[in-house]
C-alpha cells in the first residue's frame, strides 16, 4: 500500500512496481473511468515502456481503449484530455512518471474528467488492488496519437508574437523529457535559445532533474553568465520550472506576482508555503488571494472551485486557467515568462520594488509515517498554551498544517503527504525574527516528538 500516495502512485521499478502491481493498477482503475479511450504517456525512464505494457493490459481487461502517445512531457499529456482525436476525446489520461525521483522510481499521474484522481481515491483504488486476482489478459486495443506535434503546434500559434525576440535565453531539460518539445517550439518561434542535457536519458547522467535544488541549478547558471539573459530550468516530466536572471533566482510566488501583472484584477491561489508578501502585494493590487493547500492536485482542484486565473507552489508549479487549461505546464510558463520581457517588464526590477524579507528554504524535519500527521496533531495543541518566551502569535492559519503569523513574520509546519518528513518553512521582515521563529518552532516539534 505504500506505493499510493496522496497525489499519485510512486514506487520502485520491479520490487514495487512490476507486472503483478501494475496490471492490476489498470484493471481497477478501468472501473473509475466512464468511457472507453484513456490517453498514456510516458517519461525518459528506460522501465517506462515496460510499465506502459503493463498498464495497457490491465486497461484493455477493463473494457478501455489506450491512446499512446509516446514519450512526451506531463503537461502534453493533460493537454489530450482537451484535445479531440479523430472524433475521440479521452475520459482520462495517465502519466507515467517518477518525475524528480531518482532513476529506479516510477509512478502514474492520473486524471479522470479532466480533474486529478487523487487522495482517497487513489487510496481506495490501492485497497482494491490488493484484494484482486491477476486478471484475464485480452486483446491489446491500442491506437497511436500524435500529442507531441499537436501540443507544439498549439504553443507555437499561442506564441506567435514572441517570434524573433532577441533575447537570449539558455535552458536545463536534465535529461528528462521537456527536450521532446522545447527545442521544435524555440526553432519555430525563432528565438535565440540555446539547451543543456535536452536529450531524455531517464538514468539522469549530468545532475537530478530537480531544479528546486541548487545544486542542479550550476551548469545552466554557468551558461546564464556567459551567454544568456535569461535562463530556465526543468524537473524530469517538465510540469517544474525554474526560472534565473542574473540577479535572482525566481522562485513559484514570485513568478506568480509577476505573471499576474498583465491580468485584470484576477485570482490567484498560492500555496501555504509561499511568501507573505506575494498574498499581500496581489491585495495590493486589487486582484483576490487565496491561501490553499500544497500540493498540484489540491490546487487544480481549487482552480476549478474558484474559478481562478493563475496558482502557484514555491516550488515552480505554476497553473495557468488565463488564455489555458488550468494545470501546471512548466513550457507554457516559459513563454509567458518571455512575453513578459517583450512586453518591456524589467523582473528584477520589478523584484527589487517589493519589500524586503528574509525566507528559509525549505526544512524538512524527519520522522515516520505512522507519526508525522499525530505530531502535527500535537504541535495544534501546544500552541494553544504555547511557551511563555513563544512570540506573540497574531493567528493561525490550519488550512495545511500550521500556519504560524507573528508581528514581523511567520512559521510553518506541515506533514509531507509524500514523504516521512515535517516541512518547516520561516520568514519575517527581521532576519534575526526568521532564525527566532524556526528557532522556537522545532523546540516546539521536539517537544511534540518527546510527548509521543
Amino acid at each position: 500500500m505504500s506505493i499510493y500516495r496522496e497525489y499519485d502512485i510512486r514506487g520502485i521499478y520491479e520490487k514495487e512496481l512490476n507486472e503483478a502491481s501494475v496490471v492490476r493498477i489498470g484493471r481497477a482503475l478501468a472501473d473509475k473511468i466512464d468511457g472507453e479511450y484513456v490517453a498514456v504517456g510516458y517519461d525518459a525512464r528506460s522501465h517506462s515502456p515496460i510499465l506502459f505494457e503493463y498498464l495497457t493490459q490491465g486497461l484493455n481487461a477493463g473494457g478501455k481503449t489506450v491512446l499512446d502517445m509516446g514519450l512526451v512531457p506531463t503537461p502534453v499529456n493533460y493537454f489530450t484530455n482537451y484535445q479531440e482525436w479523430d472524433g475521440i476525446t479521452p475520459s482520462a489520461s495517465v502519466m507515467i512518471t517518477g518525475s524528480h525521483n531518482p532513476s529506479e522510481y516510477n509512478g502514474f499521474k492520473i486524471t479522470i474528467d479532466k480533474l486529478p484522481f487523487f487522495s482517497d481515491d487513489i487510496y481506495a483504488l490501492g485497497r482494491e488492488c490488493e484484494a484482486m486476482d491477476m486478471p484475464q489478459i485480452t486483446e491489446r486495443k491500442v491506437i497511436k496519437i500524435d500529442a507531441v506535434s499537436r501540443y507544439i503546434d498549439f504553443i507555437v500559434n499561442a506564441f506567435q508574437h514572441l517570434k524573433g525576440m532577441d533575447t537570449r535565453i539558455v535552458y536545463d531539460c536534465g535529461n528528462g523529457v521537456a527536450g521532446v518539445v522545447t527545442e521544435d517550439i524555440f526553432n519555430r518561434l525563432e528565438l535565440h535559445a540555446k539547451g543543456l542535457y535536452v536529450e531524455p536519458d531517464g538514468t539522469f547522467p549530468n545532475h537530478h532533474p530537480d531544479p528546486s535544488v541548487e545544486h542542479n541549478l550550476e551548469d545552466v547558471k554557468a551558461l546564464l553568465e556567459k551567454e544568456g539573459d535569461i535562463a530556465f530550468a526543468y524537473d524530469g516530466d517538465a510540469d517544474r520550472i525554474a526560472v534565473l536572471t542574473h540577479k535572482n533566482n525566481i522562485k513559484g510566488d514570485m513568478m506568480a506576482l509577476l505573471y499576474s501583472m498583465k491580468m485584470e484584477k484576477p485570482t490567484v491561489i498560492g500555496e501555504v508555503k509561499c511568501s507573505q508578501v506575494m498574498y499581500d502585494e496581489l491585495t495590493r493590487r486589487g486582484a483576490k488571494a487565496i491561501m490553499y493547500k500544497t500540493g498540484h492536485s489540491n490546487l487544480k482542484v481549487k482552480m476549478k472551485e474558484t474559478g481562478a486565473d493563475l496558482a502557484c507552489e514555491v516550488s515552480g508549479h505554476i497553473f495557468f486557467k488565463n488564455r489555458y487549461f488550468g494545470y501546471d505546464d512548466a513550457i507554457y510558463a516559459t513563454l509567458r515568462m518571455l512575453e513578459l520581457i517583450k512586453e518591456g517588464i524589467d523582473l528584477d526590477a520589478e523584484l527589487e520594488k517589493l519589500p524586503k524579507v528574509f525566507s528559509t528554504e525549505e526544512i524538512k524535519v524527519e520522522t515516520t509515517e505512522e507519526e508525522k500527521f499525530k505530531l502535527m496533531d500535537t504541535i495544534k495543541e501546544l500552541l494553544k498554551n504555547p511557551p511563555v518566551d513563544f512570540p506573540t502569535i497574531k493567528d493561525i492559519i490550519t488550512v495545511d498544517g500550521v500556519r504560524i503569523n507573528f508581528e514581523k513574520g511567520w512559521g510553518l509546519v506541515r506533514a509531507s503527504n509524500t514523504t516521512p518528513v515535517l516541512v518547516t518553512r520561516f520568514e519575517s521582515t527581521d532576519a534575526a525574527e526568521a532564525k527566532h521563529y524556526e528557532k522556537v518552532i522545532n523546540e516546539l516539534i521536539l517537544k511534540a516528538k518527546e510527548s509521543l
